[in-house]
């Protein structure tokens, strides 16, 4: 039945999930407006980012560690892949890259299976995040609120990194003109690994945080994929702010939807990216011939 409180307590959801996919877009839309990579392993890391912190919340019982391991263990694992596979396609034909990260993807997605199997796991959420919260107007689960202020504050972090230093200032110019920034001195292979392993690292967080709210399996990146390129549609290829508010609008329409009808939230979605695509081809933040 829809009510006023189911309402107000779909939007929520929606804008904690849209918080999230805002996070897992964001480095996908840098990744692929810096180095021109369509990076169909993105889902694959945010699930690998997951394991990762169910292993160390496993042997550690803390789930600030299993964040923190989570984040910078696929922050490294970003960096080894474009070391040493990445970057001997960034002059290849696209499907040539589309192909090879499709490639890691399954890799990493059957590595998985192999050591854990294909059964569903969870993690459980820190005792201070348990139960629900009185928000006055409604009650609401406490980790969800706890999720939502995770992924506020990341995304702050990384528009301070790339908005505020001057590696941003580099990945920015990247997104514009790599050939200009190599003109000027500056070593476009290192900015190029690390923007990688920020894309990977933001996936992996997001895969964490996320553990206690959906279970993990090998496959639980494949839908999240399909959503975070639906963002990177919508906000725009290559805009942070265009991630931001693709995500949140994201978000909400899986959220409201599925209040009124589950079957049908995937179906709006690409609905409203249909349409955006017809308005403005080059997203609501995008720039012409970046579309």
């Amino acid at each position: 039945m829809i009510n006023l409180p189911n309402f107000i307590s779909q939007l929520f959801n929606g804008l904690a999930l849209g918080a999230l996919l805002a996070l897992i877009s964001s480095g996908l839309t840098v990744i692929y407006g810096t180095l021109g990579v369509l990076n169909l392993a993105h889902g694959a890391m945010f699930m690998l980012g997951g394991y990762a912190g169910f292993v160390v919340f496993g042997a550690t019982g803390s789930f600030g560690l299993a964040v923190l391991t989570g984040a910078v263990f696929m922050l490294v694992m970003g960096v080894f892949i474009e070391r040493v596979v990445i970057r001997h396609f960034y002059s290849r034909p696209d499907e040539d890259q589309i192909l090879v990260t499709f490639g890691i993807g399954i890799v990493i997605v059957e590595s998985v299976r192999f050591f854990f199997g294909s059964d569903s796991i969870q993690i459980t959420p820190p005792s201070w995040a348990l139960g629900i919260t009185s928000l006055g107007f409604m009650i609401y689960p406490t980790y969800r609120i706890v999720v939502l202020g995770i992924a506020a504050v990341a995304l702050l972090a990384l528009y301070v990194v790339l908005y505020r230093t001057k590696l941003g200032m580099i990945v920015r110019a990247g997104i514009e003109d790599s050939g200009m920034v190599d003109m000027l001195g500056i070593n476009v292979n290192q900015v190029f690994m690390l923007v990688f392993g920020i894309g990977a690292m933001a996936a992996g967080f997001a895969g964490v945080i996320n553990a206690p709210v959906v279970a993990l399996t090998p496959d639980s990146g494949e839908t999240i994929l399909v959503e975070t390129f639906v963002v990177v549609v919508i906000g725009g290829v290559g805009s942070f702010p265009g991630a931001v508010l693709g995500g949140l609008i994201s978000g909400e329409i899986l959220s409201l939807t599925s209040m009124v009808n589950p079957s049908y939230s995937q179906v709006m979605l690409f609905a409203v990216m249909t349409l955006v695509l017809m308005l403005r081809p080059q997203g609501l933040f995008g720039q012409q011939g970046r579309a």
